[in-house]
């Protein structure tokens, strides 16, 4: 029986602090082989690390998030003041760790105001990073496509650029130069035209598919937490896209997931 593997989710997010262990318990019993979970500044890299060590299923990627440079709450102001270099080097020691297998959450984010400079020089920081370590980066990118683009195209880094709300156009050269797409629940709405279209457009061997949980949960439960166990719907949604059963579909991108970030398959 196919697996989900989830790319991308928050399981240290405080959505979940009700009901973390019993969540993430019941995951492998609702279709759940495997969770990348991303953090977002040095405390949330630790936290993810500490339930990667409980779960089995479950691996880490440590990085410092665009929008933590503003959140009052983020480790990136509480312990660092703001001095995201200090961060990285506090971050820099979990990647020996074999459950970290990739640098992120990290990119561009100009929805919010976030002082583009910082946002720009984290970035490529975190990108010279990675391809010092051989790892891949988890890419965000909101409302930041030119810059973002930029960066990789100059640097060349593999890895994911998630919640993928580009082009078709664009997808054929990222995915020409290695990078995976990621997608999650946007594809069940109503308005996802875009999105699909770009979807449709992705080689089978660089499709990826993710919740951001716990956020951008598909229909029927937009609005509502989302968790790893909802990715069969989205799973739903693109087979159909791209004319392939489910099942097939979440063969692929388990395979895809686990080139990517260098998980052995399972015996």
């Amino acid at each position: 029986m196919p697996m989900i593997f989830d790319t991308h989710a928050h399981s240290t997010a405080s959505a979940f602090d009700a009901d973390r262990d019993a969540l993430l318990g019941a995951l492998p019993g609702r279709g759940v082989g495997l969770v990348l979970d991303c953090a977002t500044d040095l405390d949330s890299s630790l936290a993810s690390l500490a339930l990667a060590e409980r779960y089995p299923f479950l691996y880490t990627a440590a990085g410092i998030h665009p929008e933590s440079l503003i959140e009052e709450d983020a480790s990136t102001q509480t312990r660092f003041a703001g001095d995201w270099r200090a961060e990285m080097a506090a971050i820099r020691p979990l990647y020996d760790h074999p459950k970290v297998v990739a640098v992120g959450e990290c990119g561009l984010d100009y929805h919010w105001p976030v002082p583009k400079d910082a946002q720009l020089a984290l970035f490529e920081a975190e990108i010279r990073l990675a391809l010092e370590l051989d790892l891949p980066i988890i890419v965000h990118d909101r409302e930041a496509h030119a810059d973002t683009y930029a960066l990789l195209r100059r640097y060349r880094p593999k890895g994911v650029v998630h919640c993928y709300s580009g082009s078709a156009e664009d997808v054929r050269w990222l995915t020409g130069q290695g990078l995976y797409i990621g997608f999650g629940g946007v594809t069940t709405f109503k308005n996802a035209r875009k999105v699909l279209e770009a979807a449709a457009a992705v080689p089978e061997d660089k499709l990826l598919i993710e919740t951001d949980a716990p956020y951008m949960a598909p229909v029927p439960f937009r609005g509502k937490r989302n968790d790893s166990s909802l990715l069969s719907h989205v799973a739903d949604t693109l087979a159909a896209l791209r004319g392939v059963s489910a099942d097939r579909l979440l063969e692929q991108t388990e395979a895809n997931g686990r080139a990517l970030f260098g998980i052995p398959a399972a015996v």
